[in-house]
């Protein structure tokens, strides 16, 4: 009789797991419930405002604005043939999908413990969505990207994108791999240390000029040789500078700069993901 119940059984709750665990299989038979995050995120974000999701296309445009007053007109940075709003646009665009998956899984398991500790649903499925809703926020503003780049050209700036273009899909890989891991990291520490969430904002706002973001990485190399070498080992930097090259025809690429970014992105998914499923075992009690 018992054997013929345990037959029935779908899920089994043991003490054991494997150190990486991403199952696929759960992940699929929710696929419901992470549509319903995924469309929960994008209606809620800028509900009850004014402009609602008019500042998908605001933020980036005055944010591209802002740095090419003052990294462009005052500190006369140069961005070669390429407008210097369109320069700062391409990397305002990749910058943002990382840096809002990362904030955005940053705080998974705080923001969620009321959830976490009344049903169960694979708890991987809180930062899925929320990279899968910012890549929704980055087809938008990659889209002002691509009008404001043919107003540019049919004003008679003579630029055009490469066949390095073909590698997007590989490069929002990447930023969505290292802002996920990374984000996954942070979200285990801030269950224990709340302080980290306040961080996260701050370290992000700093580490968008340590990547490149509004000035070319030759500039640096030119300028401050010395110490140049900590921009160039970032692997976002290599995703900024490979963006602009593959969208704009400048900027830097090299194979080595794409493989090492892929396998660092790679890597901090695979610890990001240890760190989250050895945390949820015993978040609740800490949170």
């Amino acid at each position: 009789m018992n054997e013929a119940n345990n037959s029935d059984w779908l899920y089994e709750i043991t003490p054991k797991r494997k150190l990486i665990d991403l199952n696929f299989k759960e992940i699929w038979r929710y696929k419901d419930l992470l549509i319903l995050f995924v469309k929960r995120n994008i209606v809620t974000v800028y509900k009850q405002t004014i402009l609602g999701p008019l500042w998908y296309f605001i933020q980036p445009m005055f944010t591209a604005i802002t740095f090419t007053l003052v990294f462009n007109n005052i500190a006369n940075i140069p961005t070669g043939d390429v407008p210097p709003f369109l320069f700062n646009l391409a990397g305002i665009t990749a910058w943002n999908y990382f840096s809002q998956c990362l904030t955005g899984t940053s705080d998974t398991f705080r923001a969620n413990a009321g959830l976490f500790g009344k049903v169960y649903f694979p708890r991987v499925i809180m930062p899925l969505s929320n990279v899968i809703t910012n890549l929704f926020k980055f087809g938008i503003q990659f889209g002002v990207l691509v009008i404001t780049y043919l107003y540019v050209v049919w004003s008679g700036v003579d630029i055009s994108p490469n066949l390095n273009l073909l590698l997007l899909p590989v490069y929002v890989l990447m930023m969505a791999l290292i802002g996920l891991g990374l984000g996954m990291i942070i979200s285990a520490f801030t269950t224990k240390y709340r302080d980290l969430t306040v961080l996260v904002g701050f370290a992000t706002s700093l580490l968008l000029y340590f990547s490149a973001v509004p000035y070319p990485l030759k500039e640096v190399k030119n300028k401050m040789p010395d110490y140049a070498w900590i921009v160039e080992y970032n692997p976002l930097t290599h995703i900024i500078e490979g963006f602009r090259y593959m969208v704009l025809d400048t900027g830097t690429f090299t194979w080595f700069g794409f493989s090492y970014t892929l396998v660092t992105a790679i890597l901090l998914f695979l610890i990001g993901l240890i760190v989250f499923n050895r945390t949820e075992k015993n978040f609740i009690d800490t949170v």
